[in-house]
């Protein structure tokens, strides 16, 4: 707990310069961000390898890292294209000797081999998926939070993409969704 609590202060921090999270959002951290991100952990509690798509502020990325620091052979890559959100993540990742690597490149450009992929906030589901793409083929599962248009977003994803996925409702909101892909493969044009 000290180390969320030293997370959620160094983003309020951050937050005040570099707009990592809505400032809405800020009163209701614990929920809207923490345990929404925890939550992943309870649905693949024997992960021990993640990466983190887009993983900007830290969520779920760096909550997870947290949950995992003193675990054998646990590690969260956090990938952003943005250098700025980079040095934010590198500074919580320094500072609190967390068991986590930044990558500072585009997520599909990768060539790790992790449990579970996941991602919030990224891009509707079709484009998440090419994202996540070489991830999933090299054997993980997907753990996508996603809101309220998560069925809408799942059907114009399978205009591109082939998968099998399963709908969970979020135990932080009730309108959030998880959800959990495996074995994706492009659809083939005709």
């Amino acid at each position: 707990m000290a180390d969320l609590h030293a997370f959620v202060d160094r983003l309020t921090e951050a937050n005040a310069v570099m707009n990592l999270v809505g400032p809405d959002s800020l009163p209701d951290v614990w929920n809207r961000h923490i345990w929404d991100s925890a939550q992943l952990m309870e649905m693949k509690p024997h992960a021990k390898t993640w990466a983190d798509l887009g993983a900007g502020a830290g969520f779920p990325g760096v909550v997870l890292a947290i949950l995992l620091k003193g675990r054998a052979d646990a590690h969260v890559w956090l990938i952003d294209s943005l250098g700025k959100r980079c040095r934010f993540l590198q500074e919580v990742v320094e500072a609190m000797d967390l068991p986590a690597t930044v990558v500072n490149g585009r997520a599909e450009e990768q060539k790790l081999r992790v449990d579970v992929v996941t991602a919030r906030a990224v891009a509707p589901m079709e484009r998440l998926l090419g994202y996540a793409q070489p991830y999933l083929q090299r054997g993980a599962q997907g753990l996508f939070l996603k809101g309220e248009k998560a069925e809408a977003e799942l059907i114009d994803a399978r205009k591109v993409w082939q998968f099998d996925s399963d709908l969970s409702v979020s135990r932080s909101d009730p309108r959030g969704r998880i959800v959990s892909v495996r074995s994706l493969k492009r659809v083939s044009s005709r």
